[in-house]
């Protein structure tokens, strides 16, 4: 069964996560409704290659939400990458 993830790393910088997908080489995140599995969020949509939904980024709050089932619909190494790149100056 697929599980919302909801990880503690606070995501407040669009600018920088706008950075991070230049960083590596992924379209501009897209700001709005995003249907996951089982939920609608809205923020920063940011498409992961291999995955199939995106990584959505509230940045108010500072959540990130993301469903890959467990790895099954996208590798959670891939959202890792990610938030090094953001985390990047």
């Amino acid at each position: 069964m697929s599980h919302v993830v909801q990880i503690s790393a606070q995501v407040r910088d669009a600018a920088a996560v706008r950075a991070g997908c230049v960083r590596l080489g992924l379209d501009q995140p897209v700001e709005g409704e995003v249907k996951l599995f089982s939920e609608t969020v809205t923020g920063l949509a940011v498409q992961r290659r291999q995955w199939r939904y995106p990584v959505v980024f509230h940045t108010t709050p500072g959540e990130t939400k993301y469903d890959n089932d467990q790895g099954y619909w996208g590798k959670q190494a891939r959202l890792d990458e990610f938030l090094q790149a953001f985390a990047v100056p």
